[in-house]
């Protein structure tokens, strides 16, 4: 069986397609529409040739990012002092270009005669479709939004994320999007052989879940999350910042009973050194009283080189920092600053230039444990996380998802941060400013969780673990290699090699 052969309707299957791809990620969660997306597109790549490739892949792109990436437009029109023409003309410019990633891979799949061979859909179709998102997920600093394995995190393929990550997850996912294209399009054999494979993985995702790499050490934390849901046009407002901290303050000595409490990203809208004596240093003395530990997020200014830093801060440990790696490009940093600065004027922060911290840094010490924490964008790259482990407990993200309103975007990336929880097999604490605040446990499944835009506190118990996941030891290299191993065999066995 094949498609009609006309250009009009393959584009057309190729954008719907594209569109209903996000519907499988947070919030919809319905997990197997991404793997009737890409079957589809993998069904028109088969048949395709050259630009037809190209334009397939693209189209399917400009649908996929379309409709679960058109969030960005809300901080550039709220917050960045533009027009909503403009800033749907960003948004738009955006999507565009993130769609050259999958239309890039069907142009290669298809110049390389790829696409037409006989192991297309079972071999080199997953592997092409994970490397691109690998690929989208590091050049230029990284856009993982949206990679197939975040769909997945209610589905029994679950299971392969300790063992092979979210790359992992997501080659599964494609390579039972591959068998659903290779059912449709061979008959034969195939209508025995493809839901036997599909049942054999998907069986498979299902015992990993039962299966655990690392083990609970000592008793379960009491911990509490506080959302603090300061409107993003307030917060730094020099007039409101007492009533912030009052704030805080206030919802943090309503769970003196807890271990450990977590404020979000930069709850504290203050450099570390205007605040660290009237404030900070008299509200570690008071918690240390009642043994709560407190982890938060602070600006950090070092006069001496005038560079500014993203950070989180245990009041355990004064004087101790953990500064954000990864920054994002465009809101605490603009890159290549000499030319862009005039032209990108409307963005939300141009004159913030944060400074990145080294990969490598000690770890926070909470309630007597090591955490390993990261800030807002960070939880969506696995590879970097894995760096503070086995060593932490438990991991802790500090956000603020303001910026994109009432959106997908909050949802989407919570759903990371779930991601994360299983590959590591450590419980998640994210604490956010608007929401959505949550506990995560080992298996990725929810303790408790907030919702958008309320005054709450989120409080849980938080079980520390040790040991290392095979994710945690090898990272994303064993999925990359084997996808690119196979690629490289793909052409050469296309080529007559």
């Amino acid at each position: 069986m094949s498609f009609p052969a006309g250009k009009a309707w393959k584009g057309l299957s190729a954008l719907l397609a594209g569109a209903a791809f996000p519907l499988g990620f947070a919030p919809f969660e319905w997990y197997p529409l991404p793997l009737l997306s890409l079957a589809v597109l993998a069904l028109l790549l088969h048949t395709g040739r050259g630009r037809d490739a190209f334009l397939s892949g693209w189209l399917f792109g400009v649908g996929q990012f379309g409709v679960g990436v058109s969030w960005v437009y809300v901080s550039i029109y709220l917050y960045g002092n533009a027009g909503l023409a403009l800033s749907v003309l960003v948004m738009l410019l955006f999507v565009m270009f993130l769609a050259l990633f999958p239309g890039l891979m069907g142009w290669a799949l298809a110049r390389l005669r790829i696409a037409s061979a006989r192991w297309f859909l079972l071999a080199a179709f997953p592997a092409a479709w994970t490397l691109s998102e690998w690929v989208r997920s590091w050049i230029f600093t990284g856009f993982p939004w949206l990679n197939l394995g975040y769909s997945q995190v209610e589905s029994p393929l679950l299971g392969f994320a300790p063992l092979l990550g979210a790359y992992g997850v997501g080659w599964v996912a494609a390579l039972s999007a591959g068998l659903l294209a290779w059912l449709w399009r061979a008959g034969g054999s195939a209508r025995v052989v493809a839901p036997v494979a599909l049942l054999v993985l998907w069986a498979a995702g299902f015992g990993l879940n039962q299966h655990h790499w690392t083990r609970p050490v000592g008793d379960a934390l009491v911990t509490t999350l506080v959302q603090g849901n300061i409107p993003q046009d307030m917060k730094w407002k020099p007039g409101q910042q007492q009533a912030t901290l009052e704030h805080y303050a206030r919802l943090t000595r309503e769970h003196l009973d807890s271990s450990l409490v977590v404020w979000p990203e930069t709850a504290i809208p203050a450099f570390y050194d205007q605040v660290e004596a009237d404030f900070i240093a008299p509200l570690r003395e008071e918690l240390a009283r009642h043994g709560v530990s407190l982890l938060t997020g602070v600006p950090l200014l070092d006069r001496s080189g005038w560079r500014y830093y993203n950070t989180v801060i245990s009041l355990d440990q004064p004087g101790r920092f953990y500064y954000k790696v990864h920054l994002v490009p465009f809101g605490e940093y603009l890159p290549l600053r000499d030319w862009l600065a005039g032209v990108l004027g409307f963005l939300p922060v141009p004159q913030a230039d944060f400074s990145a911290g080294e990969l490598q840094q000690p770890l926070l010490q909470a309630a007597g444990y090591p955490v390993g924490a990261s800030i807002c964008y960070e939880i969506a790259f696995g590879e970097q996380l894995i760096h503070a482990l086995p060593e932490a407990a438990f991991l802790v993200n500090v956000s603020n998802d303001a910026w994109f309103g009432d959106s997908l975007a909050p949802h989407q990336h919570l759903e990371m941060a779930r991601m994360r929880a299983r590959e590591t097999e450590r419980y998640v604490l994210r604490a956010t400013n608007t929401g959505i605040s949550a506990i995560i446990d080992a298996d990725g499944g929810w303790v408790a969780r907030s919702q958008l835009f309320e005054t709450v506190t989120v409080t849980g118990k938080v079980q520390p673990r040790a040991g290392a996941t095979p994710y945690v030891r090898w990272g994303n290299w064993p999925v990359v290699l084997v996808s690119m191993g196979l690629l490289v065999l793909a052409w050469r066995r296309a080529s007559g090699g």
